[in-house]
């Protein structure tokens, strides 16, 4: 019995640390589902853990679907934190922000969230 706890603990130890490992969405900027006065010229995204470049990407969408961003998204260099990609001008309208990310240790997330341009 004694035995079988320590197992069960081991295993809850070892989801505990595997759950921790991926790079989740900390925060944005424009913020998730701010409505924000005037465009912005890029989208920052942190993240809770480094990323890699190589197969991390981020693209900003209009409401019609069409890509807005200019080029592609890139890892800050000075804080692998964040990823980051430059837009066009953006007229008032929703705009979608699709993410995904590879994190140091190989995990993938990945997830979307809509801002506004406003008037």
């Amino acid at each position: 019995m004694r035995f079988a706890l320590t197992i069960g603990a081991l295993l809850l130890m070892g989801s505990v640390t595997q759950t921790q490992a991926h790079a989740f969405l900390d925060h944005a900027e424009p913020r998730v589902g701010a409505t924000v006065l005037a465009a912005p010229v890029e989208v920052k995204l942190w993240f809770s853990q480094e990323i890699e470049q190589a197969f991390s990407t981020v693209n900003v969408r209009d409401a019609k679907g069409a890509r807005v961003n200019k080029a592609s998204s890139r890892v800050d260099v000075a804080d692998r934190t964040l990823l980051r990609v430059s837009l066009e001008a953006l007229p008032p309208g929703a705009y979608t922000v699709v993410w995904r990310v590879v994190s140091v240790d190989t995990h993938v997330t990945e997830g979307d969230f809509v801002f506004h341009v406003g008037q």
